[in-house]
C-alpha cells in the first residue's frame, strides 16, 4: 500500500483526503497541522492512521511515501524544501510557489535529491485535456486563432486571498486556471506579448484582473479573473473552421464543438464529463506512478510548464507592482 501524508488540514486537504480514500492502491496514512487537536479531528473525519501536531513530525515518519502539501501559498516553498530534505517526494497544491525563483530552488533540490516534485493543478491531469487536444489535432475547428476564458469566485475577503504576505490575490489562486487553460490549448507555445490591468484591495493584493497575451504562432488570448463575483467560468477556443466551448475552465463537465459553414454555425458534438472521485485522483495516481517508476517529473505538469506559468504570472504582477509572500517591497 502506498502511504500518503498531508500537510495542512483545510478544505483543499479534505478534498485530497476523500480522493485518497476513494482510490485503490493508496492509503491516507498521516495528516499534520500546527495544532494537534486540528490534526486529530481531521484524522477522525477522514480515517487517517496517524495525526501529528507539527509538519516536522510527519516528515520524519519513514512510512510516508508521498507528501501532499495543502498549506497557504506563501509557505509552499518552505514546506516542499523541508519535505525534500527529509527524503520525501512532494505533490504541491497550486500555485506551486509565489514566484518562479522559488520554484527553481525547489526543483534544483528535487533534482539533487532525485525526488519527485510536481504542481497539483488538477486541470493539467484531467482526461478532458486529452479530449480537447484530440479535437484540435483532428482539425475539426481548423487552426486555433483566439482563446478566451474567465474565472470568478466570491473569495476576495478570505485572508489567504486578501493578504499579500500570505501569497494572496487572485493571480495565484484563480488566474492560474484560465492561464493554464489557454496554454494547454496552444500546446504550451511560447508567449511573446502580454499586457493587462488589475484592481487591488486595500492591502495591495490583486482582486480582479484582465490579461491579454499573444503566442509565437499569433494566437490571441483574452482572460479575466475576479475574486468579487461568480463568473460563468467559460473557456472558448476559436479556430478558422469552428470553436470548442468548455463550460468551466476550473472543472470542466461539458465540452461542445461547433463548426462554421459560412455564417451558419452547426453543433457537431457534445461531451459530458465526470470524475470517479473528486477530480484529484488523476494527479494523485500520476504522482504515485512516477515515484514507482523513479521519475522525478510529472508528464502532465513538467517542471518547465510550472516555470512558464509562474513566469507569466510574475510578469503581470511586476507590471502592476503586486508583491506577495516574502518578495521585497
Amino acid at each position: 500500500m502506498f502511504n500518503i501524508g498531508i500537510l495542512g488540514c483545510g478544505n483543499i486537504a479534505a478534498t485530497m483526503a476523500k480522493t485518497v480514500n476513494d482510490t485503490e492502491g493508496v492509503r491516507l496514512y498521516a495528516v499534520a497541522a500546527r495544532e494537534k487537536e486540528k490534526a486529530d479531528n481531521f484524522k477522525a473525519v477522514w480515517n487517517a492512521e496517524k495525526s501529528y501536531g507539527s509538519y516536522e513530525e510527519l516528515l520524519a515518519d519513514s512510512n510516508v511515501n508521498l507528501v501532499y502539501i495543502a498549506t497557504i501559498t506563501s509557505l509552499h516553498k518552505e514546506h516542499m524544501m523541508a519535505a525534500l530534505n527529509a527524503g520525501k517526494p512532494v505533490l504541491c497544491e497550486k500555485s506551486f510557489t509565489v514566484n518562479r525563483k522559488e520554484a527553481e530552488e525547489v526543483f534544483a533540490l528535487a533534482k539533487k535529491k532525485n525526488l519527485f516534485a510536481a504542481e497539483a493543478i488538477w486541470t493539467r491531469y484531467m482526461p478532458v485535456r486529452d479530449l480537447i487536444d484530440s479535437i484540435i489535432d483532428s482539425n475539426t475547428i481548423g487552426k486555433v486563432t483566439t482563446i478566451s476564458a474567465n474565472l470568478g469566485y466570491t473569495i476576495s475577503t478570505k485572508p489567504r486571498i486578501e493578504r499579500p504576505e500570505l501569497g494572496g490575490g487572485v493571480m495565484l489562486d484563480i488566474s492560474v486556471y484560465p492561464i493554464n487553460f489557454a496554454l494547454m490549448a496552444t500546446k504550451d507555445s511560447r508567449i511573446i506579448q502580454q499586457s493587462g490591468i488589475c484592481v487591488k484591495n486595500a492591502y495591495g493584493a490583486d482582486i480582479k484582473e484582465t490579461m491579454n497575451m499573444v503566442d509565437e504562432n499569433g494566437v490571441m488570448i483574452s482572460l479575466f479573473a475576479d475574486g468579487t463575483t461568480l463568473s460563468d467560468r467559460r473557456g472558448i477556443i476559436y479556430g478558422t473552421n469552428g470553436r470548442i466551448e468548455v463550460d468551466n475552465v476550473n472543472n470542466p463537465s461539458k465540452v461542445e464543438v461547433f463548426t462554421f459553414n459560412g455564417r451558419e454555425v452547426n453543433k457537431k458534438e457534445e461531451h459530458i464529463l465526470s470524475h470517479h472521485s473528486t477530480g484529484f485522483e488523476y494527479e494523485l495516481m500520476e504522482a504515485v506512478e512516477a515515484i514507482k517508476e523513479n521519475r522525478i517529473e510529472s508528464r502532465s505538469m513538467s517542471w518547465d510548464k510550472t516555470l512558464e506559468v509562474l513566469s507569466i504570472m510574475d510578469s503581470f504582477r511586476s507590471s502592476w507592482k503586486v508583491r506577495l509572500g516574502s518578495e521585497e517591497s
